[in-house]
């Protein structure tokens, strides 16, 4: 049997300096091939600098189709008019996500290993719950570790799509998108990777399509 379509997710490094040279690694990655969605996801910078890396993304991002996902923030990405917001477990609750952003906006809610947490958010609404992390990461220090079951039960039982987060590569994203990823949240592997982040999305999608079989 066939894994589900799956899809790339594209998560902005932590920090960016260089904000030109981002906006055309950025534009390398997007040309390069299906991507769902960018998740700006900027740690310890104050709001000015995460409005005007938002500000300056949802342009190019919106002109490749893919979805722009502020973390953490729905005050700021209702305001910058982001298709959607990131929510962690110390983040303000999906209901009141949900009362900011409105109706038809995209809430997604990390779960790390917990189906419990997962089911919780997708009973509430939630349009994806992300699990991981499934392979050790430099992006950020991960919590917990998820493994694959985690996604195969998911996907048995449960409509609402579901993305795996945490170290993953074009080598060893084939077990997971296997396993019932609806998306592979990705980060690190894309904007370092030694052709630059257009070789990276061209190998993540050709593991992809070799993972989903015929």
């Amino acid at each position: 049997m066939s894994a589900p379509d799956c899809r790339l997710y594209l998560i902005t490094p932590p920090r960016i300096d260089d904000l030109p040279a981002f906006l055309k690694a950025l534009e390398e990655a997007l040309s390069a091939g299906d991507v769902a969605a960018l998740q700006v996801r900027l740690k310890d910078v104050p709001d000015a600098e995460i409005e005007r890396v938002t500000r300056a993304v949802l342009p190019l991002a919106h002109a490749h189709e893919a979805a722009v996902i502020l973390n953490d923030r729905p005050d700021l990405a209702a305001r910058l008019g982001c298709d959607g917001v990131h929510l962690g477990q110390d983040d303000v609750s999906y209901a009141e996500a949900r009362r900011i952003m409105g109706p038809k906006a995209m809430i997604g809610v990390t779960c790390h290993d917990s189906r419990h947490l997962a089911m919780e958010a997708a009973e509430a609404g939630a349009d994806y719950v992300a699990f991981g992390a499934f392979f050790p990461t430099m992006t950020k220090e991960a919590p917990t570790s998820c493994d694959l079951e985690a996604l195969s039960i998911w996907q048995e039982t449960m409509q609402t799509p579901c993305v795996a987060i945490g170290g993953i590569t074009p080598d060893n994203c084939g077990p997971v998108v296997e396993a019932g990823a609806d998306f592979l949240a990705v980060s690190s592997a894309v904007w370092t990777h030694p052709q630059g982040p257009g070789a990276a999305v061209k190998a993540f999608l050709t593991a992809i399509k070799a993972a989903a079989g015929p």
